[in-house]
């Protein structure tokens, strides 16, 4: 699997790209990540990866987005985002997620990522928006690997994103990535309408005969305005993705990325082990993206470090949620959620206003932590990078998460499908406390 997806990378990607992937992702990358674990121990906490949504507009309608694509057009500046990110490679990070909505939408993207050829940027996009042109671009910059989302073929793309014909625009775009040399990957957020089209051995096929380089399973987390339950995985699906992901990761010739598991297959949340977090489109330093709330801004002028690093917010976040659960806090316990925002008066970061309501309106679900089922890394490049580049950092020592307690939870507090599988000890999220 690794001598061939090393042959193939090196015969389609341009050697800048290369270039700039193996030193400003990976040999910067992991220094961030050593220096992240140095500034733990002094008990400081500043994320070696950090995620900013640059804008909130798009031009699709994803069923379930909790992005306010649809509202007034806002974006941080470019001089905002530029002093944000030479504050964070100052001390020591290389590694930047640009979200958005759709990040090409923001006019100065491509002024943004070719200010700091030191850096590295993962685009997440539609892909719509990246013409030959655009591409050609993107490759002369070098320090750039544009994400694709792609969720279901023609007919489930369309009905899950709002519009016409997205399927093959996207792929265009995806296209014109490969063509231009560009790493390149795929992210699915897997939910009920995808999961038989795209989690498949022979999706991953034609992915690596276009030409893409990795592909990122995540699985869809209903939150926001309009979330839509019904397309939540069941627990045994949860672990049908992971036992996919490993399993792949040993056979096939395309980098499979997550983000939820260590290498012992143990349940993980990148915000409670502090790698880490998200700045808004209004400029609010968040959790992570789903948590819509913050009581610091990138614009204090104490600096990026200075504020995130003295954060009560972030620190009580980790801290609780580690806590409670190795899963996904929002989705067991939103109550928890709700009080902290209470606790230290964060703002509401969403345009819509409506955040609060909908932390309300949310029954504690299922999230990747799933007691009994873990499934261990396979592959020993997987194995040794989570070891010692993504773990959990300790966040969970000395916590005695209660996974008998996950299996007591009262059916009336659990949202499940007509089909849903029927709750087992190893499947249950935790029970919320009074």
């Amino acid at each position: 699997m690794l001598p061939a997806l090393v042959t193939r990378t090196l015969r389609t990607a341009s050697f800048r790209c290369l270039r700039k992937f193996a030193w400003n992702f990976g040999v910067k990358g992991l220094l961030s990540v050593e220096k992240f674990k140095s500034r733990m121990r002094r008990g400081e906490y500043f994320p070696p990866f950090l995620y900013l949504s640059i804008v909130n507009s798009c031009n699709l309608r994803c069923q379930g987005c909790w992005v306010d694509v649809a509202a007034t057009h806002t974006e941080i500046d470019l001089d905002t985002l530029n002093r944000t990110l030479t504050d964070a490679k100052a001390h020591g990070n290389a590694f930047f997620g640009i979200l958005g909505g759709e990040p090409f939408m923001h006019p100065k993207l491509l002024d943004l990522l070719a200010a700091h050829p030191d850096a590295y940027f993962q685009v997440f996009t539609n892909g719509q928006f990246i013409t030959e042109k655009i591409a050609a671009r993107l490759a002369e910059i070098g320090n750039v690997t544009p994400l694709v989302s792609i969720e279901g073929r023609e007919i489930t793309s369309d009905q899950r994103r709002g519009n016409k014909d997205v399927f093959n625009r996207t792929l265009r775009g995806l296209d014109h990535c490969i063509r231009a040399g560009l790493l390149t990957g795929v992210a699915t957020s897997v939910c009920q309408t995808n999961i038989d089209e795209l989690l498949t051995e022979s999706w991953l096929r034609e992915l690596i005969q276009r030409g893409a380089h990795y592909v990122w399973y995540h699985t869809y987390r209903p939150v926001g305005p309009k979330m839509n339950a019904d397309l939540a995985l069941r627990p045994d699906q949860l672990v049908r993705v992971r036992k996919f992901v490993v399993a792949m990761r040993s056979k096939m010739p395309i980098a499979i990325i997550d983000a939820y598991y260590d290498h012992q297959g143990q349940a993980l949340c990148p915000m409670s082990t502090g790698i880490s977090h998200h700045v808004g489109p209004t400029g609010g330093i968040e959790p992570c993206p789903i948590i819509q709330f913050a009581a610091e801004d990138i614009r204090d002028p104490r600096g990026l470090f200075t504020t995130m690093r003295d954060s009560a917010f972030l620190k009580d976040f980790r801290e609780l949620s580690a806590h409670h659960t190795r899963g996904c806090v929002v989705l067991e316990r939103p109550d928890l959620v709700k009080d902290l925002v209470l606790k230290h008066g964060a703002r509401d970061t969403t345009l819509r206003g409506t955040a609060m309501a909908e932390l309300d309106a949310m029954t504690p679900r299922f999230s990747q932590w799933l007691p009994g089922e873990e499934v261990p890394e396979q592959h020993w490049m997987y194995r040794l990078s989570k070891k010692y580049w993504f773990s959990d950092f300790g966040a969970y020592r000395n916590v005695a998460h209660d996974a008998a307690g996950k299996a007591r939870l009262l059916q009336s507090k659990l949202v499940e499908s007509p089909q849903a599988a029927p709750l087992t000890t190893a499947s249950a999220p935790a029970t919320p406390r009074p």
